[in-house]
């Protein structure tokens, strides 16, 4: 049995999503750090997680690669388009709205998790999880148009178009955890977030090609560098890998719901290191958010 497979056995789900909680929860505040454009930030995040894990996928799950069929690889190959799609959305929503707004709204994947698991996964959705999602939806509502009614919500340079970009990111999202769930049930870990990994890197080169950033992805200070392996490392690796390697063992759901930790964490570093500090629209929004989402996952069968 390899190294991988030991800790893989040893490591209960939960623990291993509370991990990842703790390492996305650092993505918003390395964002911020980087004066890098948003596009290069999501590229080199994703290059540099899929270089660490490459080698691996190579040398020891080379027979996994081979064996995965065309449907497989094909919804592989999507996936990875949804995660870029995610990561060029939110990176740029947090350029024109607050780390706390744009966090929460873009964690509201699970909303969207819950309706596709209903219909493609076949999870029941019962009335109060309805509720739950409803609710979650209202705080949504009052955290986007509460900030800007008080004013609060002007500390971005355009609110609406960051939380509306923040929206888009969690619906890809969800398409990502639904996909993964779907797909870590036949397909090993780490040829599976390879080539997910592979093709976003891809389709986000593409992105900031289109965007004439080409001159500008290589012109960097080594500290510039230094937080994009972060975010690799942290986000990338101790983040979205784990929450991937969960899909095999927990509901989709579920995780989507568990990642709701993401911006109570990274609305705490942003107060912290940035001295962002959320206005009470925000703080009654996020917790209606929460408190709906907590209702959804707790209703289920």
């Amino acid at each position: 049995m390899s190294t991988l497979s030991r800790l893989e056995a040893r490591t209960p789900p939960m623990a291993g999503l509370a991990v990842a909680i703790v390492a996305v929860s650092t993505s918003a505040i390395l964002i911020r750090y980087s004066e890098a454009p948003s596009i290069v930030k999501a590229l080199y995040r994703v290059v540099f997680t899929t270089l660490m894990l490459a080698p691996v996928a190579v040398t020891r799950y080379r027979e996994d690669l081979r064996r995965l069929s065309g449907r497989d690889a094909a919804i592989a190959i999507v996936t990875g388009v949804a995660l870029a799609a995610h990561f060029a959305t939110w990176f740029e929503s947090l350029e024109w709205t607050t780390v706390a707004a744009s966090v929460t709204l873009v964690q509201s994947q699970p909303l969207f998790v819950a309706v596709g698991a209903a219909l493609l996964l076949e999870e029941t959705v019962t009335r109060r999880m309805a509720a739950g999602i409803l609710i979650a939806v209202a705080g949504v509502a009052v955290m986007s148009l509460g900030g800007l009614l008080s004013g609060a919500a002007l500390a971005g340079a355009r609110p609406l178009f960051g939380n509306g970009l923040a929206l888009v990111g969690a619906v890809m999202a969800a398409g990502y955890v639904l996909a993964g769930r779907s797909l870590r049930q036949r397909v090993a870990l780490v040829p599976y977030v390879t080539v997910v990994y592979a093709v976003c890197a891809l389709a986000l080169l593409a992105v900031a090609v289109g965007q004439g950033a080409t001159v500008a992805l290589t012109a960097y200070e080594p500290t510039e560098w230094l937080l994009f392996l972060g975010m690799a490392i942290g986000p990338g690796i101790f983040g979205h890998t784990v929450i991937n390697w969960a899909l095999k063992y927990v509901e989709s759901s579920v995780v989507s719901v568990t990642l709701l930790g993401e911006p109570v964490g990274s609305t705490l570093l942003a107060l912290v290191l940035l001295g962002e500090v959320p206005d009470a629209f925000t703080v009654a929004g996020g917790a209606v958010v929460l408190a709906g989402i907590y209702v959804t996952a707790r209703s289920r069968p």
